[in-house]
């Protein structure tokens, strides 16, 4: 059996991301212990969303660890939801610790590996048991508006500074992080090839919901956050009101651009499992995001996705959706966006679908793990 893993992370009921993949392919091999966000920051006690997940957390305390696929396992400790204050991480970190000693007992835990994918996670390094820590960075956490920029910088940088091993999800990242950690490995996104390559079956049927829309049908999915360029996906309706636009997705911030046309269709939350047929429909993959400081270090995971789906994609400018170009498109306005899918469409065959799909066949999570796996038996061997 080999060594354990305690993950600090975001929470299990978010939309699916790296953190999901990474730890359920993991928990083929070993036993894994996802703890729930530690508090990464305050409380809008104002808002609906976080007063239900406050409540959802004392619930899923109360449950006890539960065990969800393979081996891994997840709790949700309680902490004090105020993380900026210096007493309320020390009385967390004292917290997150007794918890942990509990659960390797409850769950008979040796010597475990530490990981985090969050990037406060500095004051719960070096627990007792703990052989090796690997930091999981996924974006540029200081960038997010409803983050504070400083204090999450001087965070993640001591969390840097500390930890044995670094992966991060492109390449522009990984620049950024080895600055401070040397130990700074590229772990770019996988796909679940296997799930969405169904948009290609005869036998996968389109949602009643998107069946009779007019095409092309553009579609989205995704958290429907401030890093969606809502106003651009606006525009481009206007420009072409015959065609159809689907974003899936929780609104997370303001839709207000979008509201009312009536080719832009706002179709919520679908569970992953989902999403292969509703791929099916689509015409092309978008990825709008908004051009910031932080889409040089974006990875979207749908990208891959779409592609193992068969479908062409049309982006604003990600690095990373420029190393599968010709599949993909790139674009920064909505007549380029115009174009770009109008050109995708027009070039578009069942062919050019299979032949997206069967790329993404070498970039499985399994294969992305296992070479995480070989960079941390390195790691070891070198510390013996």
């Amino acid at each position: 059996m080999r060594s354990a893993i305690i993950a600090l992370s975001k929470d299990w009921d978010d939309d699916p991301t790296s953190n999901h993949h990474v730890l359920r392919e993991l928990a083929r091999t070993r036993r894994v212990l996802w703890l729930n966000s530690v508090a990464a920051r305050s409380p809008d006690l104002s808002s609906t969303r976080d007063v239900r997940r406050a409540a959802r957390k004392l619930r899923e305390f109360v449950r006890g660890p539960v065990n969800v696929v393979d081996d891994l396992w997840l709790f949700t400790p309680l902490v004090v939801p105020f993380p900026h204050l210096a007493p309320v991480r020390w009385l967390n970190a004292r917290i997150v610790r007794a918890t942990v000693r509990a659960l390797r007992a409850r769950l008979r835990i040796g010597a475990f590996q530490l990981w985090t994918f969050l990037p406060n996670a500095a004051p719960y390094l070096a627990m007792r048991g703990q052989t090796l820590s690997v930091y999981y960075c996924v974006d540029e956490h200081a960038l997010f508006s409803t983050l504070d920029r400083d204090r999450t910088a001087a965070a993640e940088r001591e969390l840097l500074e500390r930890v044995d091993l670094v992966f991060a999800t492109s390449e522009s990242l990984a620049e950024r992080k080895r600055a401070i950690n040397p130990q700074t490995h590229v772990a770019l996104h996988g796909v679940d090839h296997a799930r969405f390559a169904r948009a290609l079956d005869p036998a996968t049927a389109v949602p009643d919901d998107v069946a009779g829309m007019p095409h092309p049908l553009l579609g989205f999915y995704g958290a429907l956050a401030d890093w969606v360029d809502v106003d651009l996906v606006a525009e481009l309706a206007r420009l072409r009101p015959d065609w159809s636009i689907v974003l899936i997705g929780d609104p997370q911030s303001d839709t207000g651009a979008v509201a009312g046309l009536p080719n832009v269709h706002l179709l919520g939350r679908r569970r992953n499992d989902e999403l292969p047929a509703y791929c099916k429909a689509f015409d092309v993959g978008l990825i709008p995001y908004r051009s910031s400081p932080q889409l040089p270090f974006r990875n979207p995971i749908k990208l891959r996705e779409y592609l193992a789906a068969g479908l062409p994609v049309v982006s604003t400018p990600i690095p990373d959706v420029r190393r599968y170009e010709p599949w993909c498109s790139i674009a920064e306005t909505a007549p380029g966006f115009v174009e770009s899918v109008e050109a995708a469409v027009h070039r578009d065959s069942p062919a050019l679908r299979e032949e997206r799909s069967r790329a993404m066949m070498a970039e499985t999570w399994s294969a992305r793990v296992a070479e995480i796996d070989r960079a941390l038996t390195q790691r070891q061997e070198e510390d013996r």
